[in-house]
């Protein structure tokens, strides 16, 4: 890939994710004017069949600022990382990332609990972040795959049971699904076909008589 390319890349990335960005931001203020009243709203409520579309608008909301300023650093990273590649990929992994958190948070927490915020999609790009190289075989993305694993090793902490109101479920299939989303959405190489073998035909052998 040329530098010109490389860099048109990193624009559409970091467009994207600034759009997102931008999004959740306003979405967060109108969300603490109502006082929150969107994250109960609109955020997943677990075992209830009726909230089952809000898998789709729950990582839109938060219950407070600590709460969104907490996501919105990892996420323009780690998202950022993931729409490199491509946008329209990007998109795909993005979709998959939020059906299996929320759903993942939907089916495995306490009835009656409502979950909002990003981290679920958070973890998503982070587990897809981290595979993605070694599924695509590219060496630059499996360092940064190890690089993030590493300087972010201690994020694993939280999706696994016992932080008090963390949804460690949404973070935990989140995280799960990226690693999905990186072998699903593999960059699939055309396999090399052997030339069909050749065969040699020999004249025919001259004869004599006696």
């Amino acid at each position: 890939m040329s530098a010109e390319a490389v860099l048109a890349e990193a624009r559409r990335a970091f467009w994207v994710m600034v759009t997102a960005l931008g999004l959740i931001w306003a979405i967060q203020v109108v969300n603490a004017l109502l006082g929150y009243h969107l994250s109960y709203e609109f955020g997943i409520d677990a075992w209830n069949p009726l909230s089952l579309p809000e898998v789709f608008t729950a990582p839109f909301l938060h219950y407070g600022w600590d709460h969104i300023e907490g996501n919105s650093g990892p996420l323009f990273i780690f998202g950022f990382l993931a729409a490199f590649r491509g946008v329209r990929k990007f998109v795909s992994v993005t979709v998959l990332i939020i059906v299996g958190s929320g759903l993942g948070a939907w089916l495995t927490s306490a009835p009656g609990t409502v979950t909002a915020g990003a981290s679920g999609v958070v973890f998503g790009y982070f587990g897809y972040i981290i595979v993605r190289g070694l599924f695509d075989r590219h060496g630059i993305d499996i360092v940064i795959g190890v690089v993030m694993a590493l300087c972010f090793a201690y994020q694993f902490s939280v999706i696994v049971p016992g932080t008090p109101g963390v949804s460690w479920q949404g973070h935990l299939f989140g995280f799960l699904s990226g690693i999905l989303g990186g072998w699903l959405f593999r960059e699939r190489r055309p396999k090399k076909v052997d030339p069909a073998p050749t065969t040699l035909t020999l004249p025919d052998a001259p004869t004599t008589s006696l």
